[in-house]
């Protein structure tokens, strides 16, 4: 667990890691220029941790991004 944090804070492009319930037990969010940066990224990822699986979903259009909370 501490080798696997440690991982994800060396690299910039991880912007969010979450531990979750259900069935993923992490959601990683990414922030790459395009999909051959986050083929670079899952390369230098998975040569660093073990993974047993991973799943990707890329962003098509951002409708709204805020870190506003309405008081």
């Amino acid at each position: 667990m501490k080798r696997f944090q440690a991982t994800l804070h060396s690299f910039p492009e991880v912007v969010g890691a979450y531990r979750m319930t259900g069935d993923l037990d992490y959601v990683l969010r990414v922030r790459v220029a395009d999909v051959p940066a986050y083929d670079a990224f899952y390369k230098r990822l998975t040569s660093r941790i073990s993974v047993s699986d991973i799943s990707a979903s890329f962003v098509m259009e951002e409708i709204k991004e805020t870190t506003a909370v309405p008081l």
